[in-house]
């Protein structure tokens, strides 16, 4: 996905926002501001990739702070929030005893309501006390686009790439399903700390290594994935998946650029940038399955 006027600002607002998570200090805020503005100015281009020039932003931002991780609180808070949800999302997932196809659309519908959980998207409250109601809103709602039968077909070998903490909670559920099913599954999360997303600290903590097959990482801490910097062995692992499921918005800005396929983007769509890219409204669960055959 290629860069918004829109971008920009948001860019920025995210940078103040993770700036008061590390310090009070308003002289270094400013500093990191000023120094995040020029990173901006060097690199905004129409053709630019959004979450590519978010990287370099971001990184710049950690940098001035000193601090390679300011939402290292936050993301403890997030997970706690998800784990007070966590059991009532299951039980919705299993009421009734559903068969294989609306059971894997229900754990598909909770992990795209759980991408819900990111904090400093401008305009967009992710506040714990009122996540369990909007999950139950949205869950009643359903997906609003839903190639889940679809992609049943293709759980064969599956390549799942993280997003959010707090929401890595509702992907295991996701994860129970696939292997239900018969699906092997690896796991793909950031290289190191950038924003709220999971990393290996999570995996160890939460025993994500357990649910799954294999656990591999980005390679980096890059916005989403920015193949210029993912492992040799990612790449070839995406390239023989019968299916990625890409989670969340940045992955979907940088995997967008490409072809792998096919690949299911689910996601809610908090940005107006990223809704109106997939040719969607703001606001909406999306479980959409592209590049297929």
């Amino acid at each position: 996905m290629k860069m918004s006027p829109r971008c920009t600002y948001c860019l920025l607002s995210r940078v103040h926002f993770q700036s008061k998570l590390s310090t009070d200090d308003e002289d270094l805020i400013s500093k990191t501001l000023h120094e995040c503005l020029g990173v901006m100015n060097k690199h905004y281009s129409p053709e630019a990739v959004s979450a590519s020039v978010a990287t370099k932003i971001h990184r710049k931002c950690y940098e001035v702070l000193e601090d390679n991780d300011p939402y290292k609180v936050t993301k403890k808070l997030i997970n706690q929030a998800a784990l007070k949800v966590l059991p009532a999302a299951k039980e919705k997932i299993y009421e009734n005893s559903p068969d294989d196809g609306e059971l894997f659309r229900r754990a598909v519908l909770a992990s795209v309501i759980a991408n819900y959980f990111d904090f400093g998207i401008m305009g967009f409250d992710a506040s714990e006390d009122k996540f369990e109601a909007a999950f139950l809103k949205f869950f009643e709602h359903g997906l609003d686009v839903d190639d889940t039968l679809k992609m049943m077909e293709l759980l064969q070998d599956v390549v799942y790439i993280a997003d959010n903490c707090g929401e890595i909670l509702f992907d295991m559920i996701v994860f129970d399903v696939i292997k239900k099913l018969g699906g092997k599954i690896t796991l793909v999360v950031r290289g190191g700390p950038i924003l709220t997303d999971v990393t290996l600290e999570e995996v160890a903590e939460f025993q994500i290594d357990k649910k799954v097959d294999k656990v591999m990482t980005t390679g980096s801490n890059a916005v989403g994935i920015l193949v210029e910097e993912a492992p040799p062995e990612l790449l070839k692992a995406m390239k023989d998946a019968t299916l990625i499921i890409s989670k969340g918005m940045a992955n979907y800005e940088t995997l967008s650029e490409h072809n792998f396929g096919p690949i299911a983007y689910m996601l809610l769509t908090k940005c107006e940038c990223v809704a109106e890219d997939l040719g969607l409204e703001q606001g909406l669960s999306v479980a959409r399955l592209m590049n297929f055959p």
